[in-house]
């Protein structure tokens, strides 16, 4: 079978996965609680004869479905978790479907579907002998709350892969050619001692002062961090009732920077910093890690090969009745953050729905702002990724515009885009042609410069999985 077979196949199955995707979104289900979507493709790659690994990282709704024997081992990974408060419908107007509900703001629904379309089809292709090797979908949980991923590789499910692929949905068509910050997030717990506020004050030792006076010198701790570094927190506990000296209170910190060492060093003085607090407010301190993600690896061989695929893969066409839904939901885009969206001024000439793949390699290493945990697996193997155009140039991420558009059938042609993209270069992977495999080795080896993956999260630290989720796919 041939590459235009291969097209063929992915052409053939879009309805099915298009069904898929839209049952996802249709089942919002955000970090560790995934057992709808995570049951949902699980189960349809165990009928397509795939192997199934369940409950990877001690994580229930992770998965690994493999297909093959033997190198190369080719994989590409997968996301369906959704966001809290995004539930809308696919509509220009804000109507959330349950009111203050989860949604599939970041497009999920369609990131994970498209992962499961590219290997059923390659699939087939090793099951007749055309590709040697073994293909592999990782149903990677929680990436909105950055550790999945970490759980998983701590796991050491991504050691053996020789190369990585993935995408994700966005505004445009692009290689993923910048990296992400590394991050770890860390909430304190301050312990202290009851007392009548108003009566005793003086028998109390406030765990809320300790709390804000640790804000205070945390506030204080910004102006002598490096460029690009990032402080955020939210108070999680702030006692109980004002008249009562609160013995618990506690705040949750996330930690960005350019690579891993950067924030490790940061966490190390915020450390110092909670203690100073404690010791201030006569409470105790303690600390516990939930999230600990790389900055990512961009890999220029393997996101070549990913842009060189646009050659084969027709273009996707939207319709005049798309475009015109995308013009509706912009005009619910505030005009500031349309202007400020860095994106949209590099596109502004082209339509509001991009078709074409740009040429990005000018951003190559330049540092976004935000954090993935896809930055773990690719410090582990070479990752090529890409970006698709799923929603109107001007949406962002992480609003219910975009829950709206990844619903539509502006997000299911994008994926479908992404699905074909992964599963050409995986079959010019899985022949390793050219020898592509070396070279994204070799490009790997020199860009991670002797730096070894180390998880962010402490062996002791377990994912945090409410009791009540369970797998409904036996393991495999």
């Amino acid at each position: 079978m041939s590459k235009s077979n291969l097209i063929q196949a992915l052409n053939e199955s879009e309805p099915r996965f298009t069904k898929m995707a839209k049952d996802i979104w249709e089942h919002p289900e955000v970090g560790y609680t995934e057992s709808y979507a995570s049951s949902l493709q699980a189960g349809l790659l165990e009928q397509e004869g795939f192997r199934i690994t369940t409950g990877v990282g001690e994580i229930p709704t992770a998965f690994v479905a493999e297909y093959g024997q033997g190198s190369p081992v080719i994989g590409i990974l997968g996301e369906f978790d959704a966001l809290p408060g995004l539930s809308q419908t696919v509509s220009p107007d804000q109507t959330p479907i349950v009111p203050g509900g989860p949604g599939h703001g970041c497009g999920h629904n369609l990131l994970g579907t498209a992962g499961v379309e590219a290997v059923t089809a390659l699939k087939q292709l090793i099951h007749e002998g055309t590709l040697p090797g073994t293909v592999r979908y990782y149903g990677c949980p929680a990436e909105e709350l950055l550790s999945g991923k970490t759980f998983m590789a701590r796991d050491g499910v991504f050691d053996d892969l020789d190369c990585v692929l993935t995408w994700h949905p966005g505004s445009s068509n692009m290689a993923a050619n910048y990296s992400m910050q590394a991050l770890t997030g860390v909430e304190f717990f301050f312990s202290g001692r009851t007392a009548h506020a108003g009566a005793a004050p003086h028998l109390g030792r406030s765990a809320l002062d300790a709390v804000e006076l640790m804000n205070v010198g945390a506030n204080y701790l910004r102006e002598h961090v490096p460029d690009g570094s990032r402080i955020h927190y939210q108070i999680t506990n702030g006692g109980q009732a004002p008249n009562i000296v609160p013995d618990a209170a506690s705040v949750y910190y996330f930690l960005r920077g350019k690579d891993r060492a950067a924030v490790d060093h940061l966490l190390e003085r915020l450390i110092k910093i909670a203690q100073g607090a404690a010791l201030m407010t006569e409470t105790s301190v303690r600390s516990n890690i939930k999230a600990g993600c790389y900055d990512t690896l961009p890999n220029a061989t393997l996101n070549d090969l990913m842009h060189a695929q646009t050659e084969i893969a027709e273009a996707i066409r939207f319709t005049p009745e798309e475009e015109a839904f995308a013009e509706q939901l912009l005009k619910s885009v505030h005009p500031d953050v349309l202007a400020a969206n860095a994106e949209a001024a590099l596109l502004s000439e082209q339509s509001i729905l991009p078709t074409e793949f740009i040429n990005n390699k000018h951003v190559f290493g330049m540092t976004m702002g935000g954090s993935s945990d896809v930055g773990d697996v690719s410090w582990i193997t070479p990752m090529g990724q890409i970006m698709t155009t799923c929603a109107p140039l001007g949406v962002q991420v992480h609003t219910w515009q975009a829950t709206a558009a990844f619903g539509s059938s502006i997000g299911m042609k994008g994926m479908h885009y992404a699905a074909k993209l992964m599963a050409l270069s995986a079959y010019d992977l899985l022949l390793n042609t050219n020898g592509v495999i070396e070279q994204a080795k070799a490009e790997f080896k020199e860009r991670a410069n002797g730096v070894t993956f180390r998880a962010g999260i402490p062996a002791e630290v377990k994912p945090p999985v409410p009791a009540h989720i369970k797998m409904t796919v036996p393991a495999g």
